[in-house]
């Protein structure tokens, strides 16, 4: 099991193993702008999702198919949530992870909005957009 908080400890996650995928970065503005640099997620089948204090969970919807979770007390990024219908993933943030794992970046995506303060240099692929 894979358990992870906010900084708080209000939201607290636990994602069943084994993972399915792999981390991806994700450079877009949207990303960068809630972050303040750029969001690393792992996309995690929502079966496999189990969160306490859910009540601390505030949902942003940042575009038409796609909403952000964070925590409404100390504003943790946690979650990238597709609103798709018979979307089965969800994105949980890499920082928000306690359990240590041997994860390996398997690609960058929106890498033409990038910020110029920082180079790409881990050798994953990388794309334009998604």
């Amino acid at each position: 099991m894979i358990s992870g908080s906010c900084l708080c400890g209000s939201v607290r996650i636990q994602i069943e193993e084994p993972l399915e995928k792999e981390p991806e970065a994700c450079h877009c503005t949207q990303c960068r702008k809630q972050t303040g640099n750029f969001l690393v997620a792992v996309n995690v089948r929502r079966t496999a999702l189990k969160i306490d204090g859910v009540a601390s969970v505030k949902w942003y919807q940042s575009s038409e198919k796609v909403q952000r979770g964070f925590c409404s007390d100390c504003g943790s990024v946690l979650f990238w949530n597709p609103t798709i219908e018979g979307y089965q993933w969800t994105g949980v943030a890499l920082g928000c992870l306690d359990t240590n794992h041997e994860f390996k970046m398997a690609k960058h995506t929106f890498v033409k909005s990038k910020g110029s303060y920082y180079d790409i240099t881990d050798g994953a692929p990388q794309l334009a957009e998604y």
